[in-house]
């Protein structure tokens, strides 16, 4: 007899239920596991690897897909090492080296030669890693308020996160303190919390990638708001390393509150940028 679904699981299947009708569910095999992948938009549209922030699961781009299913095929991914429905099996997930090698044979899976690639925080610092690491099959590459990249954390976020690592309740009060209280997907929400009670996982980290070497258009997109770090501060460095690269604030946002919040803007940005 299955064991009945956690509370992870059942907000899971609440959020996915608000992806766009047509929403295929694909599970890539891969040497480190079975890795979910959300597809959306026409089978012959240009592919978008959408890499999400910890924590946040592939589905967080819910209020982006239908959008951007409208001109590109989306893929969003559940991370290997994260909470989700990407599962740790076979090869053993070491360092920061696995998860470049991991993205490899999921896009050899999902049959990409090339693609645009999206990332949101953690995944942005992963995406940049991967585009080092595979620059010949990354078309444009988009930072959203990377983190890791171009700067560190700010020690003050740090010291709110921590705690969030161990308790839904702690991840509930960081969405609040950096967000202000702005309104949020309540089921997003209810799942970004229950991610701290995902047995094994696993978040890995590795030092901050020479963004300076990135050749391909490059996209990054700043939360005015984040606590996360200083985003004028993050911008400057962001240009010095990446003098034609397209760099902007969003006034508005905050880390958090991207992708999900107010996603029009986001969307508009990506969707110019991408072409």
């Amino acid at each position: 007899m299955s064991a009945p679904p956690s509370a992870f699981d059942r907000a899971y299947e609440e959020l996915r239920a608000r992806w766009p009708e047509f929403t295929e569910e694909r599970d890539v095999a891969t040497p480190y596991g079975p890795t979910r992948v959300h597809v959306h938009g026409p089978a012959d549209g240009s592919p978008l690897v959408l890499l999400p922030g910890g924590s946040a699961t592939g589905l967080v781009w819910f209020a982006n897909a239908p959008a951007l299913g409208r001109r590109f095929r989306v893929h969003a991914v559940d991370l290997l090492g994260d909470a989700g429905r990407t599962e740790r099996r076979g090869t053993p997930l070491k360092g920061a080296d696995d998860l470049t090698a991991w993205l490899d044979a999921l896009l050899d899976g999902l049959g990409l030669t090339r693609t645009h690639l999206c990332g949101h925080s953690y995944g942005a610092w992963l995406a940049t890693r991967y585009a080092l690491h595979a620059p010949q099959r990354i078309d444009r590459l988009a930072l959203v308020d990377p983190t890791q990249v171009f700067a560190g954390f700010r020690p003050g976020y740090l010291l709110r996160a921590l705690p969030s690592v161990l308790r839904p309740s702690e991840s509930r009060a960081l969405l609040s303190w950096e967000t202000g209280d702005r309104p949020l997907d309540e089921t997003w929400q209810r799942l970004y919390a229950l991610a701290t009670t995902v047995p094994g996982r696993k978040l890995v980290v590795g030092g901050r990638p020479r963004a300076a070497e990135l050749r391909m258009p490059v996209l990054v997109l700043l939360a005015g708001h984040s606590r996360t770090h200083d985003a004028a501060k993050v911008a400057a460095k962001a240009r010095r390393s990446l003098p034609r690269a397209e760099v902007t604030i969003l006034p508005e946002a905050t880390h958090h509150s991207l992708p999900l919040a107010e996603p029009e803007e986001l969307n508009d940005h990506l969707l110019r940028f991408l072409g």
